[in-house]
């Protein structure tokens, strides 16, 4: 014992640093959205990490983590569209509405394409969800999955969410995939189960894949073992900067006296239209100095960095 002990005070400690960027992780299957935060946060030595929404352990796909100054601008991320690709089971139902539940019951499948692509068009738009039991939605201060496994079923209100395009990609015997773009909030497990309902036979979600946050695609991820095998500088050079989770907004430049100003949480004159939510920069390239919105000619600060975050971002080497 006394030999473990002194072999594990033994081993190199980690030294953490400042790290400022996004880095776009493809989750893979079976592992919580924490679980892969963390082994990228080792990955990296970042001080301080997050990510912009949780993704099921049977879910693949777009896990936008947040390092640093961009931790400031997960919730953008959490407040973005999504857009998935889903598999679902035709003719079962189960007690979580996706694979990892019990079977509860099962109906013939008779549908035709016809049908199929009238429902499809039927849940395009804003619908009302129950969100499902099995969630982390918190009630009285526990997620509802806890209360769920005790078998107790809590009374939940529906939701309105808005589904903006579902597509059929694949349909053979059972098996049905969909392609769909919703806001923030929708539960596609429930829309599988609903769109069953819908069908008269039921049905189950077997497979899920985030494909897209906002303007993040998932085509730009990188796995955890691409990660691994890479150097540290080589994982730093795949970091997107803090302003990709606001790539959408639209920018506005100020000059470096006015920068500064703005900065320090003052707010500036500008000759510009009235908007909702801007990124905000100085007169340097990358100089990105957080998110603000523009009221009658003034622009006011929303989120900022700090003074050595956005000189950190500054010295950081651009990759072409």
């Amino acid at each position: 014992m006394l030999a473990a002990a002194a072999s594990a005070s033994t081993r190199p400690r980690v030294v953490r640093r400042a790290v400022h960027g996004v880095l776009l992780l493809d989750k893979p299957l079976g592992l919580s959205s924490n679980d892969a935060l963390q082994k990228v946060k080792r990955l990296l030595r970042a001080e301080k990490a997050g990510h912009t929404g949780t993704l099921d352990p049977m879910a693949t796909g777009l896990l936008p983590l947040c390092f640093g100054a961009a931790t400031k601008f997960s919730q953008v991320s959490l407040d973005a569209d999504k857009a998935y690709r889903a598999v679902l089971r035709l003719g079962q139902r189960t007690t979580t509405a996706d694979a990892e539940g019990e079977l509860i019951q099962e109906r013939a499948v008779s549908v035709d394409r016809a049908k199929i692509d009238e429902v499809a068009a039927r849940f395009v738009g804003e619908i009302d969800q129950v969100p499902p039991m099995h969630s982390a939605l918190k009630r009285g201060g526990k997620p509802l999955y806890e209360y769920a496994r005790a078998g107790i079923e809590i009374e939940r209100p529906a939701r309105r969410v808005r589904i903006h395009r579902l597509d059929i990609l694949r349909w053979q015997d059972e098996q049905l995939e969909i392609e769909v773009s919703c806001s923030k909030g929708t539960y596609v497990r429930t829309l599988a189960e609903d769109f069953g309902e819908a069908l008269g036979c039921g049905a189950h979600l077997v497979a899920l894949r985030r494909t897209a946050s906002g303007p993040l695609r998932v085509e730009q991820s990188l796995t955890l073992e691409s990660l691994a095998q890479m150097d540290e500088a080589q994982r730093d050079a795949r970091l997107l900067p803090p302003d990709a989770l606001v790539a959408d907004w639209a920018p506005v430049r100020l000059s470096a006296a006015e920068a500064a100003r703005f900065l320090s949480g003052l707010r500036r004159r500008v000759d510009l239209p009235d908007a909702a939510q801007v990124r905000v920069y100085g007169p340097e390239p990358g100089a990105f100095l957080g998110s603000g919105h523009i009221v009658r000619g003034e622009l006011i600060p929303t989120r900022l960095l700090s003074p050595a975050e956005v000189q950190s971002l500054l010295n950081t080497p651009v990759i072409p």
